[in-house]
Order: structure tokens, then C-alpha cells, then sequence
């Protein structure tokens, strides 16, 4: 067992050196480039894990450091065209309204239901799904990832009413990224209700926060 987890240590160790080492020309203009570096390691952890669960006993350890190594490429890729994609979207959108989340692995554009739906309502207002066009086209311009859409309310009323309008609601964001363009293939859509907060539900701001669909933008590998 120890005999795994050192290469596997090493291997990430590595990965550290090469996010730090990577020449700034190629991952943006940001010479620090966490966002690009914090894909790399993800990549790194993943791909030392599977390097080591797919060789015998005996080679587990050179199978973590080559996964480690190759994940870690992958994974720099992966956040730099995130972070070209980002860039573009937010020049693109040009609204503070919409905020945009870049984890190193995925992007999160979260829009407020204010911004789309009126209240109790899952159709997406016609005079407001200009910046849900302008996401079309930027999907469009990256095509390969995977996209979530997914719905979230706050806690006033019926758990079960509020599971079904964000299911509702992240089903007609769906149908304006197809119609636009982006391909049915790419788009699954989740409702999650009132159970992901991302504020508290004790005052109005809270609540409003709370009420939101999130467009999940997941690169293939």
C-alpha cells in the first residue's frame, strides 16, 4: 500500500512543478494562471489515480507518475481554453447581472429567474432572452463540452411546486440554447428546487440570489 501512494505523491508533486513552470505565452495573459494551474493538478489527481488502478501490483507506481503527467496536460489544456471561453463570454454578454464562475474544470453562468422569468412563471420572458442567445453563440463557438442547465428556487411555498418550476424553468432555458443553435446532444437539464442555496432564504436579497438558473459548461476530455 505505501509502495502506491509514494509514486502517487511524487506524481502530484510533479504536477505542481510543471503548473508552475508552464511558460505564461501559452496559458494567457495572467502570468500567475491559477485557474489554468488549479486544472493541471485536477487533471494531475485524476490521472494519477487511474494510471495506478490500471497497472498490475508490481507497476502501479510508474502508472500513477505517466497518469499523473499526462492528466496534468490534459487538465492545463482544458483551464486554458476555459479561461479564453470566459473571456470571450464576458465581452460578449457585457451584463452584470449574469455572473460567471471558472473553477479550472467547468464554467457556471448563473442568471438571476429576475433577469428571465416573471414570478411563479418557466416561460423565459421574449424581451429578455437576448443574453441567453448570446451564451448560444458562445457554446457554439467552443463546441466541445458538455452542457447542464439546471433550475433553483428559493424555500417560499410547497417543496414539491418549487422542485417542479426549477425543473420547468431549466427545461425552457434548454429549449432557447436548442433553438438557437446549440446542439440537443450537448444539453441535459436538472431541477434542484429549493436544495442548493447559495444564500440564505431569511431575507429578500437571500432569496432573490437563490432564485437562478445555471448554465454548467463541462469540457470533454
Amino acid at each position: 500500500m505505501t509502495f502506491v501512494k509514494t509514486p502517487i505523491i511524487l506524481a502530484l508533486s510533479g504536477a505542481l512543478v510543471l503548473s508552475a513552470c508552464t511558460d505564461p505565452s501559452q496559458i494567457g495573459a495572467n502570468s500567475s494562471n491559477p485557474k489554468a494551474q488549479r486544472g493541471a493538478l485536477i487533471g494531475a489527481g485524476a490521472g494519477a489515480a487511474l494510471g495506478a488502478l490500471s497497472k498490475g501490483d508490481g507497476n502501479r507506481g510508474d502508472g500513477a507518475i505517466v497518469g499523473a503527467l499526462v492528466g496534468s496536460a490534459i487538465g492545463a489544456g482544458i483551464g486554458y481554453s476555459l479561461d479564453r471561453q470566459e473571456a470571450d463570454l464576458r465581452n460578449q454578454l457585457g451584463n452584470d447581472d449574469v455572473t460567471i464562475t471558472n473553477t479550472g474544470d467547468r464554467l457556471i453562468v448563473s442568471l438571476p429567474q429576475d433577469i428571465l422569468f416573471a414570478t411563479d412563471s418557466f416561460a423565459v420572458r421574449p424581451d429578455l432572452q437576448n443574453d441567453l442567445y448570446t451564451v448560444a453563440g458562445n457554446l457554439q463557438q467552443y463546441p466541445e463540452s458538455t452542457i447542464q442547465v439546471v433550475g433553483h428556487t428559493d424555500s417560499d411555498g410547497d417543496a414539491a411546486y418549487n422542485q417542479q418550476l426549477s425543473e420547468r424553468r431549466a427545461n425552457a432555458v434548454g429549449n432557447v440554447l436548442r433553438n438557437a443553435g446549440v446542439s440537443s446532444a450537448r444539453i441535459r437539464t436538472f431541477g434542484r428546487g429549493e436544495n442548493q442555496p447559495v444564500a440564505s432564504n431569511l431575507s429578500a436579497q437571500g432569496k432573490a440570489q437563490n432564485r437562478r438558473v445555471e448554465i454548467v459548461i463541462l469540457p470533454n476530455a
